[in-house]
């Protein structure tokens, strides 16, 4: 009886592991979140992508069962693109594993499909037990969020910031903070012209006319710097 179920377990096919895509601009994160994923037994990373542009390309070519991606990627907006893989793969999980604080951008971001948001400064094992999770079917609550910020995305309830994009949103809390539109061009690495537009996209996706206003709006909804919803 043992050495039948010994030939029985000998047939059994190993689980396959879960091939994870991985977007992030910076050669040195992506090496990072490899080498996290290398050493746990159940994922595979079945592609690497710098841009959003070659993120689609290769979700296009081939299967993945979940991404891991960031925010701020040089040829597209995260949010945008996390809304297009949403829309074109809504089987696939996506993990947003990002730099920027869970109080300003968790709320868009779990809106625009996300099924989890964790901080670049998490633990190994917390990125490993999010994976896991979602590929298991949860969608995981930020975990530092107030009791406003939960019911906000369990109750769908829409606010006029959550169709910013993550760049739109930082811009959006430098200008809170009494930043000039110069020195967040220094801040950002971008051109003046550049922080411009976004100052203008901002006050029509807001529905608003000056940059009071915009402070205004940001400071009513806890966006700028040392504020919490």
């Amino acid at each position: 009886m043992s050495s039948s179920r010994s030939r029985s377990d000998s047939k059994r096919k190993p689980s396959r592991r879960s091939r994870v895509l991985i977007v992030d601009d910076h050669a040195v994160v992506r090496r990072g979140i490899r080498q996290i994923l290398a050493e746990a037994s159940d994922f595979d990373v079945d592609g690497e992508a710098a841009t959003g542009s070659a993120a689609l390309a290769i979700l296009r070519s081939r299967d993945v069962d979940v991404v891991v991606l960031d925010l701020s990627l040089p040829d597209v907006e995260g949010l945008d693109l996390l809304v297009t893989m949403r829309r074109e793969w809504p089987s696939v999980p996506v993990l947003v594993l990002t730099i920027h604080p869970e109080e300003w951008f968790a709320v868009p971001v779990m809106k625009a499909g996300a099924h989890a948001f964790l901080s670049k400064e998490s633990a190994p094992e917390e990125l490993l037990s999010a994976l896991r999770r979602i590929l298991a079917g949860e969608r995981i609550q930020p975990k530092r969020s107030s009791s406003r910020f939960v019911s906000d995305v369990v109750a769908g309830a829409h606010v006029r910031h959550e169709r910013l994009s993550a760049r739109e949103l930082d811009v959006l809390r430098r200008i809170a903070d009494g930043r000039t539109v110069s020195q967040i061009a220094v801040d950002l690495l971008l051109s003046v012209k550049t922080v411009s537009t976004y100052r203008a996209r901002l006050l029509d996706k807001l529905g608003l006319s000056t940059t009071a206003d915009l402070i205004r709006y940001a400071l009513q909804h806890g966006l700028a710097t040392g504020q919490r919803i």
